[in-house]
């Protein structure tokens, strides 16, 4: 049977969807480009088709999710457990995923003005925070105990959030590293290469030496850091970057040669 969230967001999916085709045939579309997602013609306006997809697969997504696990419906949750109790008293945990969407929101937003590296980065951070969001609500009313809500959320996103999670920052410290030092002159480049990497050494060293205040600290600094390198790169990606010289070699032809009288030495020696 299926559960009032997912009618709802599933509803969400198909006007999402059927504005991504209206969208897409009106700026430009042609042929099945729209239906097809451009695979087989072409489908308009590329940003707003884009965004008005994003909304429509992350509803489709939220609506799945929401009829896996029922709604969170305590009654459902006792039903499937053979539980002779329906637990009603269920402690909330206060969530910063809601602070998440909001930044993600406004990156989107100014992204479409300064740079579509801005405009994706929004979009994946809305996108994770409806997710992540989601398994919170779920994982606070499963149980009454919330240590053992934990446990269940980290059962079913662990696997997910731990790969995907790592090589998302891997992704963005590399991009936004590359974006800073190409902004730089060369030999500003080297410096700055060199202070992170004394800086990330003097904090290992720290940490493994004192494991107490290197835990607090990393705690710290390690989110403070992370949204310096973003705007950074952000900043410098929008900037531009450094003119590049490229140095051309001169290369003397046969003809040179002949013109100056000189006889022409080829590889032989001849």
């Amino acid at each position: 049977m299926f559960t009032t969230g997912f009618k709802f967001f599933f509803g969400l999916f198909g006007a999402f969807t059927a504005a991504a085709l209206v969208y897409g045939y009106t700026t430009g579309g042609n042929h099945v480009g729209p239906i097809s997602l451009g695979w087989k013609g072409g489908v308009g306006d590329h940003i707003g088709y884009g965004v008005l997809v994003g909304l429509a697969f992350v509803s489709l997504i939220v609506s799945l999710v929401l009829v896996s696990f029922r709604d969170a419906d305590a009654s459902a949750q006792a039903r499937l457990q053979n539980l002779a109790e329906v637990l009603t008293d269920q402690p909330v945990a206060a969530s910063f995923w809601p602070v998440v969407a909001a930044f993600g929101l406004g990156a989107a937003a100014v992204g479409l003005v300064l740079h579509p590296m801005v405009f994706v980065l929004g979009l994946a951070l809305i996108f994770l925070s409806l997710i992540e969001w989601t398994m919170d609500a779920w994982s606070d009313r499963a149980t009454g105990d919330r240590a053992i809500n934990r446990e269940l959320r980290n059962r079913i996103m662990a696997p997910i959030e731990i790969p995907v999670v790592g090589t998302l920052g891997v992704a963005v410290v590399v991009l936004a590293a590359s974006r800073i030092l190409l902004n730089v002159s060369k030999l500003e480049a080297v410096w700055v290469a060199g202070v992170v990497s004394a800086l990330i050494l003097g904090g290992a060293w720290l940490y493994a030496s004192r494991p107490g205040l290197g835990r607090r600290l990393v705690r710290i600094l390690g989110p403070v850091a992370a949204l310096l390198l973003v705007v950074g790169g952000v900043l410098a990606a929008v900037a531009g970057e450094r003119e590049f010289v490229h140095h051309e070699v001169e290369h003397h032809s046969d003809d040179t040669h002949e013109e100056s009288g000189e006889p022409a030495v080829t590889e032989e020696g001849h």
